[in-house]
C-alpha cells in the first residue's frame, strides 16, 4: 500500500537547509494499522503530507496505493482519505451536507453520496447531531465527522494525523474504539501519528519510530518493548546498607539486568519481571535481607522511546520545539 525509497524533504530557513525527512524507507502492506511515533519536528507530519501529495519530495520516491505521489497525484488522492490536525468541515454548514458535498467532490452521484453519508453517520454514532451546524458540535463529534469525511469515498488507505489531539479522555477513548472497529470490520489500511503512547499501543499492529527525519525502530509494540525496555522491579528497604546488600544479591539472581540504587531503594530492569520477582524475594529473605515493599511495572512505548532517543515522548508532546514550529510554518507555506 505504501512504499518509499530514500524519501527526503528539505526546507530553507534563513538561508540554512533544514532536513525535515531524510532518506526515509517505508514499506506498509494493505490492511495494516501502523502508528508513526516521534518528537515534535521529527518529520511525521511532513512524511504524511508527502504521502498524501500535499507536499512535494525534495528527492527520493514514494508510491501510495500503486501510484507515484509526484507523477500521479490524482490517482493517489482518489484512493486515500486524509484527516489532518485541524477540522475539515465548514463551521457554518450542517454535518450531513458536508459529507454529501465531499462525496460529490469525489465524483459520486447525489444518491450514492447521501447513502454513504447515512451509512457513516450510523457507524460513527452521529445520528443525533448530523443535521446540526458543525460549529455547535463537541470536539469529539467534530473529530468523528472529520473521519466520516475522509471515508466518504471508501478509500483503501486512511491517514490520521494526531486524531485525538485536544479531546478529553472519554472522547479520545470513544474515537479510538471507532478507529479500531473501522479497521477490524472493513480492513482499511490506517496510518496514524500520535503523541499518546497508550493510543499507539492499543490501536497499532506495528509502530514506526522516527527521529530527525529517519526511521530508528520498526516492529510490533510488544517486540519493541521486549527488545528495548525490560520490566521494572522497585525494591524498598529499611536502610541504605540493606539496599547495598540487596544490589549485590540481586545481581547474582537477576543477571543480566540493569540494577541501580537510590538511597534505600533498588531499581532492577530485566526481562520477565513478574516471574523473576518471587525468586528474588525468596532469595533475599533467605539471605536475611528484609524488603519493605516491591513494585513491578511492565515497560511502555515511552520507555522504548526514551531508550532509543534519550528523550521522553510524553514530555516532548507537552512542549513544541522551535524546530517543529519552523517545519510546520514552511510546510504550510509550501
Amino acid at each position: 500500500m505504501i512504499r518509499t525509497r530514500k524519501l527526503t524533504r528539505h526546507f530553507v530557513v534563513k538561508k540554512e537547509k533544514v532536513e525535515a525527512v531524510r532518506d526515509l524507507d517505508l514499506h506498509i502492506e494493505s490492511g495494516e494499522m501502523v502508528a508513526l511515533l516521534g518528537p515534535n519536528g521529527a518529520g511525521k507530519s511532513t512524511t504524511l503530507r508527502m504521502l498524501t501529495t500535499l507536499l512535494s519530495p525534495t528527492s527520493g520516491t514514494a508510491e501510495v496505493a500503486g501510484y507515484d505521489v509526484t507523477t500521479n497525484q490524482r490517482g493517489v488522492r482518489g484512493r486515500i482519505g486524509y484527516i489532518g490536525q485541524g477540522n475539515g468541515a465548514a463551521h457554518s454548514q450542517r454535518g450531513r451536507d458536508e459529507l454529501v458535498s465531499q462525496g460529490r467532490a469525489y465524483g459520486m452521484s447525489v444518491a450514492a453520496a447521501r447513502a454513504r453519508a447515512a451509512e457513516l453517520i450510523s457507524s460513527l454514532d452521529l445520528e443525533g447531531v448530523a443535521d446540526r451546524i458543525v460549529s455547535s458540535l463537541s470536539g469529539g463529534q467534530r473529530r468523528r465527522l472529520d473521519i466520516a469525511m475522509g471515508l466518504i469515498h471508501a478509500p483503501d488507505l486512511l491517514f490520521l494525523d494526531e486524531p485525538s489531539t485536544g479531546l478529553d479522555p472519554q472522547n479520545r477513548a470513544n474515537l479510538q474504539e471507532h478507529i479500531h472497529r473501522l479497521h477490524a470490520e472493513h480492513g482499511t489500511t490506517i496510518v496514524l501519528t500520535t503523541h499518546y503512547l497508550e493510543e499507539a499501543d492499543h490501536l497499532a499492529e506495528r509502530v514506526i519510530v522516527i527521529d530527525h527525519g529517519r526511521v530508528i525502530a520498526d516492529d510490533t509494540p510488544a517486540r519493541l518493548k521486549a527488545d528495548h525496555a525490560g520490566d521494572r522491579i522497585m525494591l524498598t528497604f529499611d536502610h541504605e546498607d540493606d539496599a547495598r546488600r540487596g544490589v549485590a544479591h540481586s545481581l547474582g539472581i537477576a543477571a543480566p539486568a540493569h540494577v541501580e540504587q537510590d538511597g534505600a531503594r533498588v531499581l532492577i530492569e530485566a526481562d520477565g519481571g513478574a516471574q523473576l520477582t518471587p525468586k528474588l524475594l525468596l532469595s533475599l529473605d533467605g539471605a536475611g535481607i528484609t524488603v519493605n515493599s516491591v513494585e513491578v511495572a511492565r515497560p511502555t512505548l515511552d520507555d522504548v522511546f526514551l531508550k532509543l532517543t534519550g528523550r521522553s515522548l510524553r514530555e516532548d508532546a507537552a512542549i513544541a520545539t522551535p524546530q517543529s514550529a519552523i517545519t510546520t510554518s514552511q510546510e504550510n507555506a509550501a
